[in-house]
């Protein structure tokens, strides 16, 4: 009985050659599954097309625009996930999702084994292969560019070779993932870090040194999730779709960093997540007038660990379910407006106000009306300082 492939397709180059490699070397049929996360560009049709074009013997295109930006977003949103304080987890929170799809998939269709695009050097490797083992470990895993060692320019001069209808080339090498929460670019000569990327290399935002007008606007959260922008509601994908547009059109994050991979080795990135950054920004604002202190600081610590676990792919680990427990009880009552300016590639906060505020105005001024009792402050600086005040002491007399 001729086995079924079910490949992870995005109707770039790797996975577009993945499937007449597949159907050769394993004399199988391959299910091309290409998920919809908001990516833009090209239409989904013309994916699919391209996926039969290749040979696939079935091509499913998933829907999941709402899905991601629901289930996935706002939950990174929510733990203001960037992976070493920058990256907004753009590639990383779209692995879990596909994984979920293709098992649907491989279901339906009776698949047996699952493939994906990715190289042995890349985190994507991870993300896949954990998540289908978490979900579906009975299904085999095959990468063709990672075990068969395919290298970029053997993959190219295979798709030329049989003329598979992609678009990447030798004069355009870029390995461009991009979907609702940001594009990430790297290959080619971003390759040198020395390089400056040049504005061909960006399409989610203009040139942020071009001046134009600021753009202000309200963002309401409830309870940590985006519901509003500027009074009208819209679905959590409408509101990152808008503000993708916005923010990017003033040239709001960008983001060029060499990263720590999971696999041990730096690589290169440049990343555009203009809805992202803006709605980080905003909710951590929000956050810092809503939530208490000693939960706040505990939270940031929490937070960290999640952008690491998303990640590192263990998206349905133990450790990060018990975090998005925590994350989503600290929401409680992050409810409240931010007023933010979006301007020369910068998304900056200039108002706040929320009913669950916990800045409390007559404490916190120092004009007429501060109810604040200042006479109380010495002693609890003397009982606040007096470890450290002991330990000097010890120190003076064994020093």
């Amino acid at each position: 009985m001729t086995e079924r492939v079910v490949l992870a397709f995005s109707g770039g180059l790797d996975t577009s050659v993945a499937i007449p490699f597949l159907a050769e070397k394993m004399n199988a049929e391959v299910v091309a599954v290409a998920v919809d996360l908001g990516q833009g560009g090209e239409d989904m049709g013309v994916i699919q097309k391209r996926a039969m074009d290749c040979g696939a013997v079935e091509s499913v295109v998933v829907d999941a625009k709402e899905e991601y930006a629901a289930d996935f977003c706002v939950p990174a949103l929510q733990a203001n996930a960037l992976y070493m304080d920058r990256y907004p987890l753009l590639s990383s929170l779209s692995r879990p999702l596909i994984v979920k799809h293709l098992v649907t998939a491989a279901k339906q269709f009776g698949g047996t084994i699952v493939s994906h695009g990715c190289t042995g050097k890349g985190n994507d490797q991870v993300r896949f292969e954990a998540g289908l083992a978490a979900l579906a470990p009975d299904l085999k895993v095959v990468a063709p560019a990672r075990d068969y060692a395919w290298t970029r320019d053997k993959a190219i001069e295979f798709a030329e070779q049989r003329g598979l209808p992609i678009e990447t080339t030798k004069k355009n090498p870029f390995s461009i993932d991009q979907n609702l929460w940001g594009r990430a670019v790297e290959t080619g000569f971003l390759e040198d870090i020395w390089n400056g990327p040049t504005e061909d290399v960006y399409s989610y935002t203009a040139d942020p040194a071009v001046p134009r007008e600021p753009d202000e606007l309200v963002i309401t959260f409830e309870q940590g999730v985006p519901v509003k922008i500027d009074g009208r509601p819209l679905t959590p994908y409408q509101v990152i779709d808008e503000l993708n547009k916005r923010a990017g059109a003033q040239g709001v994050g960008r983001i060029d960093m060499v990263e720590d991979r999971l696999v041990g080795i730096k690589s290169r990135e440049v990343y555009e997540a203009p809805g992202a950054i803006a709605l980080i920004t905003a909710h951590m604002e929000l956050e810092s007038v809503t939530v208490e202190r000693d939960l706040a600081r505990f939270k940031r610590g929490v937070d960290q660990r999640w952008s690491e676990l998303v990640y590192d792919g263990l998206w349905f680990s133990p450790l990060k379910r018990a975090l998005d427990t925590l994350i989503a009880d600290a929401q409680k009552y992050v409810s409240g407006d931010i007023r933010m300016t979006l301007h020369g590639g910068k998304a900056t906060v200039t108002g706040r106000r929320s009913e669950q505020s916990l800045y409390d105005f007559s404490l916190a001024t120092y004009d007429t009306g501060d109810t604040f009792d200042q006479s109380l402050a010495k002693g609890f600086v003397q009982l606040f300082s007096l470890p450290s005040k002991i330990a000097a002491a010890r120190d003076a007399k064994h020093g």
